[in-house]
């Protein structure tokens, strides 16, 4: 069976529930506090998990992240590729949550930026052809991961989200698949287009043997690998908290093309989990099952 191996970001969240986001300044009181699981590369194992993928989860964690492995392992996630770092705290998130369902978030690292060339290593010795390996902008040694996964000849999905210049200084041109909001795929382009075709066919000239997945918020989402150009259309939904929506989204598109379904269905499945996600508050605790997913379509 293929496997997903998503070497990415392990964090503890820390949620605050506020009128608006505080201003330069200002100081002000949140309505509530949440700590819960969170890191996008946790929120997208999660996801991949729940819709029903062969994913294991690869990262780093302090000793006051062990409960995150509950969490994943709940999901369906096989977590033997995380290592406890005790030297260093779990990296965790500040995210303020305000009343339109928006978030703003501020990381911390820690142990998601103390990944060793060691560790990866060990890692990759248990994947080889054709299973997919999944990254985020989040953990260290992003470009060394790349490498090892194509000597190995995994197929590489890259969502470049933080997006900033160490970006640009991976080897690109190994992606197989990149996952993109409007923002990020405007920053490879140089382009300020909201169409998704323009982005689309701006990012093929720029990457022309890679597949692209944007994600383009109420405007929906659409696939292009070149020759066809699959368009989706974003599900109506009253937004709580916004925090896991694209990595819900990834998750499900990602298990729906690995289990061989077109990619309308796949990208269809993903809109709706998508949905669902934020209608609810919290990081991974919002993200649905397959069955929830399937019963609202």
């Amino acid at each position: 069976m293929v496997k997903i191996l998503n070497y990415g970001s392990l964090n503890i969240d820390y949620t605050y529930r506020v009128e608006h986001f505080v201003r330069k300044g200002e100081t002000i009181s949140s309505r509530s506090l949440n700590v819960s699981t969170g890191g996008k590369g946790l929120n997208q194992s999660v996801a991949i998990g729940r819709a029903g993928g062969n994913i294991y989860h690869a990262g780093c964690i302090g000793d006051d992240g062990k409960f995150l492995l509950d969490v994943m392992q709940e999901a369906g996630v096989n977590t033997e590729c995380v290592f406890v770092n005790r030297n260093i705290r779990t990296g965790n998130a500040i995210i303020q949550n305000d009343d339109e369902g928006d978030n703003c978030i501020i990381l911390y690292g820690g142990a998601n930026q103390a990944v060793e060339k060691e560790q990866i290593d060990d890692v990759f010795e248990r994947f080889g052809k054709g299973d997919y390996l999944v990254l985020q902008n989040e953990v260290n040694n992003i470009g060394y991961m790349i490498s090892r996964a194509k000597e190995r000849g995994m197929i590489i999905i890259l969502n470049p989200s933080p997006m900033d210049e160490k970006i640009m200084e991976l080897p690109l041109d190994k992606i197989d698949w990149f996952v993109l909001n409007e923002v990020e795929a405007s920053q490879f382009t140089g382009t300020d287009s909201g169409d998704k075709r323009i982005l689309a066919q701006k990012l093929q000239e720029k990457f022309p043997d890679a597949k692209f997945v944007l994600t383009m918020g109420a405007e929906g989402s659409c696939c292009y690998d070149g020759s066809k150009f699959v368009e989706q259309e974003a599900f109506d939904t009253k937004a709580v908290d916004t925090t896991a929506a694209g990595d819900t989204f990834e998750g499900f598109f990602l298990a729906g093309i690995v289990k061989g379904m077109p990619v309308e269905d796949s990208l269809r499945q993903a809109s709706m989990a998508a949905s669902i996600t934020v209608s609810r508050p919290g990081a991974a605790v919002s993200i649905p099952t397959l069955e929830e997913v399937e019963r609202a379509l």
